[in-house]
């Protein structure tokens, strides 16, 4: 029987965009979100507001609904594991979200998996004395057991790796926050600085001819369906542009969507997953990050797939059947970002321009606070039909809504 009453833990705009797949497939959604101005609110059929990791108020969100998923990653484990062995029933399962929750944990669930991923290890915050700090030289070679931390060596199949290395806290860190690309010593002492006792990982900075990524879906049953691979752009390592589909070779299409699929499989997974991976100059596929959840790169979807990810998430997690993924036309996905402290009326004119883009969808989340980086809202753009440069016209059509947006803000 398939679940009617589905509680979420998190109430941003990847649980707003839930709200027109529930109501088609007759689904009442409960949100737990802090604030009554979150975007899900608007679209709740019941609100819970209290903290994404106040497990004492998932209990009465548990007493709403028939089973809990989550929009965010932001939870407290330990205290859901109570709930869940009191008979909660959360989807996915927290055994699934487990190795996924710390980065160094994720990375070494992918490696044991025998999956690529960069070079890694975990910092130990052992504070070092300023007289004591280490030179260049040794910040790149780190030879000796004793000090705080030892930085991996760059893989034999990657002989001329990037100098660069890459910190990132193993926890809670998303959009660009708690993540530092470094290469002087400064530099590097500065990120420990700012990211203080917070626990983090070193590993080596891939330098990548493109970035791609992948939504997938796992079904109660076991069903795998997987989305077309799609490239994404970052600036500052926050999303900025996704081009669907990615232009790749049959060779490493096959290969991630295998990789999607012995990911999801491992987890016992049900719902949909993002997947974000590197493509070197070499063609080698290079796993990055897995987010338990429906993610950035997959909002294309909602107007150029079939099925959305975000009714693909419901129809996985309520047991109903999974839609088809096929791609109904070329697309070109383009975050709408805040770049001022200001009310997000300020954008409003600037949003009737894009939205007269031929074949252009603008989704404006209602967020009522602008400020740099954050996420306002997206357009899809979509092409008439396939070509033989479609990548290059995708890309034409992301400068023209950037001109719009940014001006010369970008």
């Amino acid at each position: 029987m398939s679940i009617k009453r589905l509680g979420v833990i998190g109430g941003g705009q990847l649980a707003w965009m839930m709200g027109d797949a529930a109501s088609s497939l007759g689904i009442e959604l409960v949100i737990q979100t802090p604030h009554q101005t979150d975007p899900a609110v608007s679209i709740a059929s019941d609100t819970i507001l209290a903290a994404v990791d106040d497990a004492s108020e998932t209990v009465n969100l548990a007493r709403c609904c028939e089973a809990i998923t989550f929009e965010n990653e932001f939870i407290n484990l330990g205290a859901l594991r109570l709930l869940e062995e009191s008979g909660v029933e959360f989807r996915p399962k927290l055994d699934s979200l487990a190795p996924l929750l710390d980065k160094y944990d994720q990375r070494c669930f992918l490696q044991d998996l025998g999956l690529t991923v960069p070079r890694f290890v975990a910092i130990q915050q052992v504070p070092v004395p300023e007289q004591e700090r280490y030179t260049d030289e040794e910040l790149a070679a780190m030879e000796a057991q004793e000090k705080d931390f030892i930085p991996p060596p760059p893989p034999e199949s990657l002989p001329d790796a990037d100098p660069r290395l890459v910190i990132k806290a193993r926890r809670l860190g998303y959009d660009g926050q708690g993540i530092f690309i470094v290469e002087e010593k400064e530099e590097f002492w500065n990120a420990l600085d700012q990211l203080g006792q917070t626990p983090a990982i070193l590993e080596q900075f891939i330098p990548f001819e493109r970035e791609l990524a992948v939504i997938a879906a796992r079904s109660l049953e076991g069903e795998i369906v997987v989305y077309p691979v799609v490239e994404t752009q970052q600036e500052n390592q926050v999303c900025r542009r996704v081009l669907a589909p990615a232009e790749i070779s049959s060779d490493v299409k096959e290969e991630v969507e295998a990789i999607a699929r012995k990911i999801l499989d491992k987890l016992q997974a049900v719902g949909v997953f993002g997947i974000e991976l590197f493509l070197t100059p070499e063609n080698q596929v290079i796993v990055n990050e897995i987010s338990p959840r429906t993610h950035n790169s997959g909002h294309y979807t909602i107007d150029a797939c079939k099925t959305s990810q975000f009714e693909q998430h419901l129809r996985a997690v309520c047991g109903l059947p999974l839609g088809e993924v096929d791609l109904l036309k070329p697309a070109v996905m383009v975050n709408l970002l805040g770049y001022e402290h200001s009310q997000t009326e300020f954008y409003s004119l600037k949003r009737q321009l894009i939205a007269a883009i031929p074949n252009a969808r603008v989704h404006w989340y209602g967020k009522t606070e602008s400020r740099p980086g954050r996420k306002l809202g997206h357009v899809t753009i979509l092409l008439d039909e396939p070509s033989a440069n479609q990548r290059e016209q995708l890309l034409e059509l992301a400068r023209q809504v950037e001109t719009i947006w940014y001006g010369d803000q970008n």
